[in-house]
């Protein structure tokens, strides 16, 4: 799954758009690496997430195409 979509689809960013330009911008490691949108994540990934105020760093559970609000949280696991 790419990693704009896994990042909307976990509701760790809102909209694709949006995580499409934090890629674009640098502020989105894939297992140590700078992600491209277009770049491929599965389960066992590590995710950091840099935001304004701080960062999020996480790792992939599960990879799931569409799901509700409140499974989402299922998808991925926070490590600090």
């Amino acid at each position: 799954m790419r990693i704009d979509k896994f990042l909307k689809n976990s509701r760790i960013i809102k909209r694709r758009t949006v995580a499409k330009e934090a890629c674009e911008q640098g502020r989105i490691v894939v297992n140590g690496k700078a992600a491209k949108p277009g770049t491929e994540v599965k389960e066992g990934d590590e995710i950091d997430v840099l935001f304004g105020s701080g960062s999020l760093k996480v790792e992939v559970v599960k990879l799931m195409e569409s799901c509700r609000k409140e499974d989402a949280a299922s998808m991925y696991r926070v490590l600090e």
